[in-house]
Formats: structure tokens, C-alpha cells, sequence
């Protein structure tokens, strides 16, 4: 019989690093199982400034790790969305943490009722490579806003920025109640009793990290990805469209969860979509290899991409590098942003999430064709419409289902801090970001408070007319 987190015996000599640290994690929350408002708001200021402090220290590890990103796209994505996460945590954590009143019921008239967020425990937190700080700072802004103590697990190909903040972490909190563990093997860390765990990657690897979960009943989050489409209305302008499909779809050479995967457009308006392209990534990209356009993080991502490519066309597709004159460039794993037109679902490139700078073109007749497509594949991480229609708006949001929705724009539901951040189905479970993320990684305890005086012994044993009376008199009344 599997063990839960709680009964969980560990041993005497614990076997590795991270069953260490949770060892003593767990023992500092059972000592001090709520922490104050004021700790909690001191933690999420220390991790602001922690960030602050040593933008540009983290910003070089950020791009020594992916081979070339530019510091302004890690500040802008990473260093100020996670700032600006834990700033706002901060300021709404007051009233998070206050116990809310709940109705009671007429019958316990007298009673009262309320639910106490409380923290969960030991919180473990499984971030990728892509967005290696913003994608473990927004989850440790919710769960230490909570009051919960938490382990980091960060990618391998995050190396340079795990051993940074290791030992920025290390020189601010007592790992008792944050620890950043560089080095650590996956298998040694999501198969610990945690009581909450978070996982931020592929499908495939959340299936196996739920697994792990299962044997000790710990909840998990995944924040997982797929194929989020973009939709391209016949009364919305289309420059302005490809403006913003193409800044969200390349920044990060394409390396993001929440990218438009593939954009369905109106059959007439393609060749016009393809000119727009051309002009646009030509002006914000003229040379790729000037650290202006993100690196592919490793060479079998970048093989994978580069096969991708050559199987679209092989399959007849027309593909279109939207900087000609730069072909790719595997020595140092810059891939050129391309258009890819003529995409069939026999194709790798929509069979699963692309994951790097490969913008896939379908085209439609009726929206419900693109609708229908959509809703017979898996649920995406996002969905992206662009219409002014608000008639069309709300057809294509109750006709659908993803984990988030931005309107005349991609992605930037994600960093709408009130708002909460998840998947559905093979694109996640849970939430974070905001009051949701806080109530995620809190244990939201009703308590039931009796009156001192109260007419249940009516309804005690032995059974009589005073019951059946009663009774029906329960049934018949309607107080709301």
C-alpha cells in the first residue's frame, strides 16, 4: 500500500540531497505549520530584490545556457514578469490570507461558518529550461505567499542559472524554508512525499511525473503545452495581426509553451499574411546571428526542428525562411524564423508542439471549420483569436476549450497577474498566478463553528412523530 505524504517515514540517513532537504523542510513546518503575514510578505520581498540585485548576473547565465539569448528579451520576459509576479503577491497577500465567511445553513441557526487558507507543507517545484526564472519564480510567488516551504528542481540545460540562484538563494533563506538543488536527478526528486507538486514540461514527462505523485496521493499542477492555435478573422486587420502573431511566435526563437503554434486565416488573405511576414521579421531581424534572435538550446532540439523542416517539405509543403539571406546555422543553433504553408496533418510539424521558430499557415472558408478542427485534436494551452467581432468572440470562446484565451493578441494571458495560469486536459491541470495560485498551494479549511445553543437534539434518536414532523417541515420550507 502506497503511503501518503503525511505518513511518510523517512530514514534515519536520508539518501540523497533532496531527501534531505525536504526531511528538514517537513520538520520546519511542523514547528511552525503558519506563517505570519509579516514572514510571509519579508520572503516574497527578499526574492524581488534577490532578482533586482542581480539582473544582469542572471541575464548572462540565462544566455550562456541557451548558447545566445539577448539580455533585453530576459529582462522583459523573465526578470520583470517574475518582479512584477511577486510585487503583486505581495500587495493582495493581506487579504488572501484573512478567513472568509461562508452561509450557514438555517438550520444551524446561531453557527457560523468560515474557510482558513492554510499552507499545505512542503512544496516541490519542477521548472523547464525555456523559461528557466520566470517559470520557477512565478510558482514560488504562490506557494510562499501561501506560507508553504518549497524544493526547486531545475532543468539540465539550465546549469549556469540553477547554480547562480543556488547560491543567491542560499545566502538569503535558511534552506529550511527555500532550497535551489543544482544537480539533482529528476527520479530522485518528483518521487518524494510532497505535499504539493508542480511540474512545467512536455505531456509525455507530466504523465510520468503524476505517476511518481500517485504513489504517495501528492497533488500535482502541470503546466504542460500543445498546439495552441491562432485564429485570424476576415474584419481584423491583418498587418496588426502579423505584428503581434509573429513578436509572440518568435521571441525565444519560438521556444515557448504558450506560442501560436499554427494560425488559421481566410483562404484569399494568405498571399497578403505571407507579404506582411516577410516585411516584418526582415525589419526586426536583419541579421539573426547579432544576438538579436535567440539560440536553439541544444543540438538535438535543433536536429529535431531541422528534420521537422525537411519532412514538411518533403510531404509538399512550401516553406519560406523569412530571412533568406541567413540559412540556418547548426554551429551555433540558430534556426531563421519561417512560414510553413501547405501543412497537412500527415506532417510532423502538426502533429505535435513545435517548440522553436516554425510558423505552420492553414486557411479556412468557415470559421466553424477551424473550430471543428480544433476541437478534435487536444486542448490547448492557449487559444488566440483575432476578430472585433464580439459576436464571433464569444461563438469561438463557448465553442472551445483551452487552458487560457488572449483576443486580438498571443500569450500575454500569461503574464495577467489576477488572473489564474493553467492547462486543461493534456495541457495541464491547476492553476497558478494571482488569489487562484495562492488557493492552489493553500488547504482551504472549512471550520464549522456549533452554537452554543441549537435545535438538532430534535432530530437525536429514538425516532418518533417529533422527527417525521420535523421533517417533512425541512422539506417543504425554502429560506433562499
Amino acid at each position: 500500500m502506497a503511503q501518503s505524504a503525511q505518513s511518510f517515514q523517512f530514514p534515519e540517513q536520508p539518501a540523497n540531497e533532496a531527501q534531505r532537504i525536504l526531511q528538514l523542510q517537513r520538520k520546519a513546518y511542523l514547528q511552525d505549520p503558519y506563517p505570519g503575514y509579516e514572514q510571509r510578505r519579508e520572503n516574497l520581498l527578499k526574492l524581488e530584490r534577490l532578482l533586482i540585485d542581480n539582473q544582469d548576473r542572471i541575464t548572462a547565465a540565462i544566455s550562456e545556457d541557451f548558447g545566445n539569448r539577448a539580455v533585453q528579451e530576459s529582462k522583459l520576459l523573465e526578470l520583470f514578469t517574475s518582479v512584477d509576479g511577486l510585487r503583486y503577491c505581495r500587495k493582495h497577500l493581506k487579504g488572501w490570507m484573512k478567513p472568509r465567511r461562508r452561509h450557514v445553513s438555517v438550520w444551524f441557526a446561531g453557527a457560523s461558518n468560515r474557510v482558513l487558507p492554510q499552507p499545505k507543507g512542503v512544496v516541490g517545484v519542477v521548472a523547464p529550461w525555456n523559461y528557466p526564472l520566470f517559470l520557477v519564480m512565478g510558482p514560488l510567488a504562490s506557494a510562499m505567499a501561501a506560507g508553504n516551504r518549497c524544493m526547486v528542481k531545475m532543468a539540465a540545460n539550465s546549469a549556469n542559472l540553477c547554480q547562480l540562484l543556488h547560491e543567491l538563494v542560499a545566502g538569503e533563506f535558511d534552506e529550511s524554508t527555500l532550497a535551489i538543488l543544482p544537480g539533482v536527478k529528476g527520479a530522485d526528486f518528483t518521487t518524494l512525499p510532497f505535499d504539493h507538486l508542480i511540474f512545467t514540461g512536455s505531456a509525455q514527462s507530466g504523465r510520468t511525473v503524476m505517476k511518481s505523485a500517485a504513489e504517495h496521493l501528492t497533488p500535482v499542477t502541470l503546466e504542460l503545452g500543445g498546439k495552441s492555435p491562432t485564429i485570424i478573422a476576415e474584419d481584423f486587420d491583418l498587418q496588426t495581426a502579423a505584428s503581434r502573431i509573429l513578436f509572440t511566435k518568435y521571441m525565444n526563437a519560438g521556444q515557448t509553451c504558450v506560442a501560436p503554434d499554427y494560425v488559421c486565416l481566410p483562404e484569399h488573405r494568405l498571399e497578403d499574411f505571407v507579404t506582411a511576414a516577410k516585411k516584418i521579421v526582415a525589419g526586426r531581424y536583419p541579421d539573426p546571428g547579432n544576438g538579436q534572435f535567440t539560440a536553439i538550446i541544444d543540438d538535438s532540439s535543433y536536429t529535431r526542428l531541422t528534420a521537422t523542416l525537411d519532412d514538411a517539405a518533403a510531404r509538399g509543403a512550401q516553406v519560406i525562411n523569412l530571412t533568406p539571406q541567413y540559412a540556418p546555422d547548426p554551429e551555433r543553433r540558430l534556426l531563421p524564423p519561417h512560414l510553413v504553408l501547405g501543412v497537412t496533418d500527415e506532417m510532423k510539424i502538426m502533429e505535435e508542439e513545435i517548440f522553436g521558430p516554425l510558423l505552420p499557415v492553414r486557411t479556412y472558408r468557415d470559421i466553424d471549420e477551424v473550430l471543428a478542427y480544433i476541437n478534435g485534436r487536444d486542448r490547448p494551452l492557449g487559444l488566440y483569436l483575432f476578430t472585433s467581432d464580439k459576436a464571433l468572440q464569444d461563438h469561438v470562446i463557448k465553442h472551445t476549450l483551452s487552458g487560457g484565451v488572449s483576443i486580438n493578441d498571443c500569450s500575454f494571458h500569461v503574464a495577467q497577474h489576477d488572473m489564474p495560469f493553467g492547462g486543461i486536459g493534456a495541457s495541464g491541470m491547476g492553476h497558478y498566478h494571482g488569489y487562484e495560485g495562492f488557493a492552489e498551494f493553500s488547504k482551504l479549511r472549512p471550520i464549522f463553528r456549533q452554537a452554543r445553543a441549537t435545535a438538532l437534539p430534535l432530530l437525536y434518536p429514538p425516532y418518533g412523530r417529533t422527527f417525521n414532523w420535523l421533517y417533512r417541515l425541512m422539506l417543504k420550507l425554502r429560506f433562499f
